[in-house]
């Protein structure tokens, strides 16, 4: 009955338009079962459906409607948008334009097919649609902000400025265009500019994830890492993170007293890299710590101290009490730039493929430069922190450098184009096919004198391990480099090289041969010497270390102390088994030395007044009785664990 199936459509608009959509699609179904060429009824079952976010079952509708008018071009343009919303944006630009074939003077379709153009990462094109959506549309703050958003991806900052303006001057309360403005800002460091736009967009829409999440970056990069970690939490809101959901509570800091708490990764293998370092202040708070990370850096991360078990991702858990992200553990933790844990090594190569690979890379009389250029091209801002491998030519010219490729992956196909310009060696395609994620690559790079890399994994991972690190930045820079420095509180082998404007990688790379010229000018560094020592003989210099730490006062030798007492521990700590009878020895070892400490400083004080009487004799008999002690302390701690190696001492009787 015609009368009936128009009465089920129109009641299904009005329930549309009221935004009654669960019941508008039930109309809709009932009109086209009543007459299944209802072109228009499968159209509009579409949109209710997409109101719906059931966007599977939008696309069947809006096929349908298709099937039954293909020349519609409010039908085409429909499909594409929710194709758009499923990720599929290349099939979403086949249906915008040929709505525009169908229909020209359409300022929303090309406002969304310049989004999918964005979306797929050609920003061109992108920048067309937009200014044409705008001609047809001068007072159109979506696509003046979407156009804005493309010109600040493309670099072109004035104008993604001026058009992000428009936007606001259309339309002021639009938090979307506030918060693009702000992100323009900060990408040319105006982050006191930025801010207020934050700020605004947060308050016209308090629970704006991604503003929130913005923010926060902007205050890390000031260095306000309070707010910043806070505000940083808004991540989990927001496009592209996935919170972990678990029945137990997120950990608060409070002490652990023998919980077992999950510490999972997030983001990428640099942040993990990067953030691991917080294990052992964790474990510190009293509970077993269970760390969860991708399958392949796992034998990388059991070098990492305060880890008592490695879980792979995506394998079933273990129990445990209580969890917290790697990366929210500044937040509860309360670190500071001041407080970073900044000791380093945290994480150390094997000593047999440090052995193989010193043997591979050969001659000591060259200095040795690791190079990484290319970091993964899916990363949203790669464009700006990545550079050509050509831009290295001025190091390569550098008198008795030689380079050595790191890289893996993309970018390697760059090596054929300076083959004829430079020489480099190349590792990469060697690296870690048979030993496990950056094995190797920590390895090559305790043999290097430096590694020179873009912000990417092998800059963490170097830091990590301690060694020489040049990073090159580019002119905004992410939030972990802070704003004008050249040094880095989160590792202290790791120097910055900062772009003076954006897309200058030329000055970054001349200052560096420079710089690398007057490194070779001066005296070259001792590499570390590594040898087989005693258990005792470890814990002795631990525990001496630690006295020194807690005594001294001078900021530079502190630094080197607890620089060498954090390598140490370390070490201790990868492979040595706590028990509470080390624990007792170690104690009685540290109040041996502590007396010793004691002794010195009394029979220092003795010749100052030149009193070299009973006392002093008394002090000096004591030096020897208590190396005695310190020996047999020693000796102890060697049987206990069964060591191969022994100290031994030959001394006359003083009984």
């Amino acid at each position: 009955r015609p009368g009936y199936v128009d009465a089920t459509h129109n009641l299904g608009l009005a329930l549309l338009d009221q935004g009654h959509t669960a019941e508008a699609v039930t109309y809709f179904r009932q009109t086209v079962r009543l007459l299944p060429q209802h072109g228009e009824a499968y159209h509009n079952l579409g949109l209710a459906l997409a109101a719906q976010e059931q966007m599977e079952e939008a696309v069947e509708a809006f096929e349908q409607a298709l099937q039954l008018r293909p020349q519609d071009p409010r039908a085409h343009f429909s499909l594409g948008v929710a194709l758009g919303k499923l990720g599929k944006h290349a099939e979403a630009v086949t249906y915008f334009q040929q709505s525009l074939k169908l229909q020209p003077l359409q300022a929303e379709v090309y406002n969304n097919l310049g989004f999918a153009f964005a979306e797929q990462g050609n920003l061109d094109e992108a920048v067309a649609c937009y200014r044409q959506a705008v001609q047809l549309r001068p007072n159109y703050p979506e696509a003046f902000s979407n156009l804005g958003n493309a010109l600040r991806r493309l670099g072109r900052f004035a104008e993604a400025e001026a058009s992000l303006q428009q936007a606001l001057a259309a339309r002021p309360d639009y938090p979307e265009a506030h918060n693009n403005l702000a992100v323009a800002l900060a990408e040319q460091r105006k982050l006191t500019e930025a801010l207020p736009h934050y700020a605004e967009a947060i308050r016209l829409r308090p629970d704006y994830a991604d503003a929130h999440k913005n923010r926060s970056l902007a205050w890390l990069v000031l260095g306000d890492f309070t707010q910043g970690f806070e505000e940083f939490e808004w991540r989990w809101k927001s496009k592209g993170f996935l919170p972990r959901s678990f029945p137990q509570p997120l950990w608060d800091g409070s002490p652990l007293e023998g919980r077992t708490i999950l510490l999972h990764g997030e983001q990428g293998i640099g942040d993990i890299l990067q953030f691991v370092r917080y294990a052992p202040l964790v474990q510190e708070h009293g509970g077993r710590v269970l760390l969860e990370c991708p399958g392949g850096i796992l034998p990388l991360l059991r070098t990492c101290p305060g880890i008592d078990r490695l879980l792979t991702a995506g394998t079933p858990l273990p129990a445990f009490d209580c969890h917290l992200s790697l990366m929210s553990l500044p937040r509860v933790l309360g670190t500071t730039p001041a407080t970073i844990p900044g000791n380093v090594p945290y994480l150390f190569a094997d000593p047999g493929l440090i052995a193989y690979w010193q043997q591979e890379l050969g001659d000591r009389n060259t200095f040795k430069v690791g190079i990484v250029w290319q970091g993964n091209p899916k990363f949203p801002a790669d464009q700006y922190r990545s550079f050509p491998l050509a831009r290295l030519a001025p190091l390569a010219q550098v008198p008795q450098v030689q380079l050595f490729s790191l890289q893996k992956g993309p970018g390697v196909e760059q090596m054929a184009a300076v083959a004829d310009q430079f020489p480099v060696v190349d590792l990469g395609g060697r690296l870690d096919q048979n030993t496990g994620a950056f094995l190797d690559t920590a390895a090559v790079m305790k043999n290097l004198d430096l590694v020179v890399t873009c912000d990417t994994a092998a800059g963490h991972l170097a830091g990590a391990l301690g060694v020489p690190v040049w990073l090159a930045l580019s002119y905004a820079g992410d939030w972990r480099w802070l704003l004008d420095r050249e040094d880095s509180p989160w590792y202290p082998t790791l120097r910055l090289f900062r772009q003076s404007r954006l897309g200058d990688w030329e000055t970054v790379f001349d200052r560096m041969a420079e710089e690398l010229k007057k490194l070779l000018a001066s005296p070259r560094p001792v590499r570390p010497i590594l040898v087989e020592i005693s258990p005792g003989e470890l814990i002795d210099k631990i525990t001496i270390l630690e006295i020194k730490s807690e005594r001294m006062t001078d900021a530079d030798k502190l630094r080197h102390v607890r620089l060498e007492l954090a390598a140490l521990t370390a070490a201790r700590d990868r492979v040595l088994a706590r028990s509470e009878e080390l624990q007792r020895l170690t104690a009685e070892l540290r109040a041996v030395n502590e007396k010793l400490w004691d002794i010195e400083d009394a029979i220092r004080a003795c010749e100052r007044r030149q009193d070299f009487g009973p006392h002093f004799t008394e002090l000096a008999r004591s030096v020897y009785r208590n190396n005695d002690q310190r020996a047999a302390w020693k000796r102890r701690i060697n049987d206990l664990l069964g060591s191969r190696l022994v100290e031994e001492k030959a001394y006359s009787s003083y009984d």
